[in-house]
């Protein structure tokens, strides 16, 4: 596919920089593929029409406060922003950094009392290994990072933020940018749902920081893909099988859920691992029937991802029509139901 085909005009003023009033307040467009057809909703309404027995599957990542800005013995600011955690007690990273002057290995950043970041290495494209240097790395973050918001919201994240961008059923920390799909789901929407016999399982899929960059070449083919770590337990991947043996939908919550499922099912079940896949037009998706997905940015991989299963012009359509309805679009956007 090439990269100009996933392009369309998109006004600023449909950007969502902030969330909906209340967290199942969104707007969603319904594309439904056997009728063609494309229908105005609410996300409340969700779960009626969802097909009863459906099985679930949402990703329960966890966003961090991923931002950490810190000073130079010398007093000058520096910002890291962690990508991934290289060992399994968090105290090594990979990470973007910023500073006015270039930044090197063996910089020490003074963050608060008793943490310091200390640059381990940089490669040749400018990734960071660091070093978090505190007795409690995990809470060290907590204290002094800041939730990631993505730079089109063209904002500081406030208090409300560190709710509202993270999914009610969060749970494994590790993600650097929320799984957005899963924010429009309410604790009373869960409740609807298993009142409609739809069992939720969860996945997990830290979501990294290239998710939502652009593709920067004309052939999607020779696109770098960015990997991300997923893990799907035992009994959720018998839950799946059994799903698929009965001949019951499958609903995905967001693309990174759909990764994942795709992930396993071409890695013959693996139970955990690293994903680099790209899904584009062309692609037989293998688990999934139906899938919510908010509206992305132009010439990602994700809108490539979201025209493999509705379709090239069937995509193109909904996003045309959500344009002219003012749907908002992105992390803090409205949503899609393909079905």
């Amino acid at each position: 596919m090439k990269v100009s085909e996933l392009d369309y005009e998109l006004p600023r003023e449909l950007i969502a920089s902030e969330p909906p009033q209340e967290r199942d307040g969104a707007r969603l467009l319904v594309v439904d593929r056997a009728g063609d057809s494309l229908e105005h909703r609410m996300i409340r309404s969700l779960p009626s029409v969802i097909p009863q027995g459906s099985l679930m599957v949402v990703n329960d990542t966890r966003v961090i406060p991923a931002r950490i800005r810190g000073r130079k013995h010398t007093g000058g600011a520096v910002e890291i922003f962690l990508l991934k955690a290289l060992d399994a007690h968090a105290k090594r990273w990979s990470a973007f950094g910023k500073s006015s002057k270039k930044i090197s290995a063996g910089l020490e950043v003074l963050v608060g009392e008793g943490f310091t970041i200390h640059v381990v290495d940089k490669s040749p494209e400018g990734v960071l290994e660091v070093e978090l240097v505190c007795d409690d790395p995990w809470a060290a973050i907590e204290r002094h990072g800041e939730v990631p918001l993505p730079p089109y919201m063209e904002r500081a994240p406030n208090e409300e933020d560190k709710e509202r961008y993270q999914c009610v059923f969060a749970a494994n920390p590790g993600a650097v940018a929320a799984p957005t799909a899963g924010l429009h789901l309410s604790t009373r929407m869960l409740e609807d749902f298993a009142a409609r016999d739809i069992e939720r399982v969860a996945v997990t899929l830290h979501v990294g920081a290239g998710t939502f960059l652009p593709v920067s070449v004309e052939d999607l083919d020779t696109h770098p893909m960015h990997s991300e770590h997923y893990l799907i337990a035992d009994a959720v991947a018998e839950k799946l099988l059994q799903a698929k043996r009965e001949g019951r939908p499958v609903f995905a919550v967001g693309t990174t859920v759909v990764r994942t499922l795709e992930s396993w099912a071409l890695d013959q079940g693996a139970r955990s691992g690293e994903t680099r896949l790209l899904i584009q037009p062309g692609y037989s998706l293998r688990v999934i029937d139906m899938l919510l997905t908010n509206f992305h940015l132009p010439r990602s991989t994700l809108l490539a991802l979201v025209m493999a299963l509705a379709g090239e012009e069937r995509t193109r359509r909904a996003y045309a029509l959500a344009v002219e309805a003012r749907y908002k679009f992105f992390s803090y956007g409205d949503a899609m139901l393909v079905r």
